[in-house]
């Protein structure tokens, strides 16, 4: 999706993968080999005008290396920052930016201790690697802590308090070269079984009050860590206030309405923001929403015969909780993208 903005803007690609199969390899050259393979990296890097990624489990050794040859956005600190999910509470906090209670767990004892600071219900989940659910357990009670621990394979870990959040939002921002930042609102997602299946834009009922804190949070991150392109966070709302849950250093995929409900795209504005260029508008062309279609293939013509729906199909083989597409919505009114979206649904089940 970064090459597909990237074109018209007159840009070239070369894409790295771990993977032969990679999708993107459809579009440009696709470099293959492992992120701790230096001399894959040089050849990798030989003639580019820049890196980026899409993927915040990058090594962070691996942007490191290609730093040193060409210059990478968003900044290596950033994945470093968010990489770990202790690193990254402690960041939040650094900055003044409200987290859920939390406590590093490294033995049992830590983890028993946790559990009687925070009560039930709390959440144990690995310090990296985890997304879409993986990597954490809810503790519901004191008959859930010793499977918790074996099924997270053992430490490090990573205790948090439950919030009984009202919803689940996320805000995108972008920061150019330049320092120029510019803000994507407020969007509302829904989630299960830990993975994102839609998002609402603008979320509804969003008052410029929730819209400011969440810019002065995205601001605090950028600034501080000097941050070129897109950056999500990821945020619960609880009376009225904003509780940050995590971030993610790239484009993601609760900004993928955007393609077709923005002005600018979180795919132009992150290539906008890495190049140097002006960043464009980021308003929202009326409202409009996004559905995930995780582990099946729709019938393309029914989900087209939906008005101003857009189908975004990814290439990947399907399987079972896996994110293959989706489908962008856009209307004047939230009633027109309520009913839209429910027969889009309806019509996606039918494949399930």
């Amino acid at each position: 999706m970064l090459a597909l903005a990237g074109y018209p803007l007159g840009q070239r690609f070369r894409f790295f993968d771990t993977a032969g199969g990679a999708v993107a390899g459809h579009l440009a050259e696709l470099r293959v080999g492992a992120y701790d393979d230096p001399e894959a990296l040089a050849r990798f890097a030989e003639g580019l005008e820049l890196v980026t990624y899409e993927f915040e489990n990058v090594p962070v050794a691996a942007a490191r290396s290609l730093a040193e040859r060409v210059p990478v956005f968003p900044p290596p600190q950033a994945l470093e920052a968010a990489q770990d999910r202790l690193a990254e509470k402690t960041f939040f906090q650094s900055l003044d930016i409200p987290t859920p209670p939390f406590y590093p767990v490294l033995t049992r004892a830590d983890l028993l201790e946790g559990v009687e600071r925070t009560g039930f219900p709390c959440v144990l989940k690995t310090r990296t690697l985890g997304y879409d659910g993986k990597g954490q357990q809810v503790l519901r009670g004191p008959e859930d802590v010793e499977g918790a621990w074996s099924r997270l394979g053992g430490p490090p870990l990573i205790l948090e308090g439950f919030v009984a959040f009202e919803r689940e939002l996320s805000v995108l921002a972008v920061r150019g070269r330049s320092g120029e930042l510019a803000f994507y609102p407020l969007v509302e997602n829904h989630h299960q079984g830990g993975i994102l299946r839609k998002s609402l834009a603008p979320a509804p009922g969003l008052t410029p009050r929730l819209q400011a804190q969440a810019e002065d949070y995205a601001r605090r991150v950028l600034e501080r860590l000097e941050y070129v392109g897109v950056l999500a966070i990821e945020l619960f709302e609880v009376e009225g206030r904003l509780i940050a849950n995590e971030m993610a250093p790239r484009v993601h995929n609760s900004g993928h309405w955007s393609l077709e409900g923005a002005e600018t795209s979180q795919f132009e504005n992150h290539l906008r923001a890495v190049l140097g260029l002006p960043l464009g508008s980021t308003r929202v062309r009326g409202h409009a929403a996004m559905l995930n279609l995780i582990g099946v293939r729709p019938d393309f013509a029914r989900v087209l015969g939906v008005r101003e729906a857009h189908l975004h199909w990814y290439g990947k083989e399907v399987r079972p909780g896996r994110k293959v597409g989706h489908v962008n919505l856009r209307a004047d009114s939230w009633e027109e993208i309520r009913a839209r979206l429910q027969r889009l649904e309806w019509i996606v089940s039918e494949r399930q």
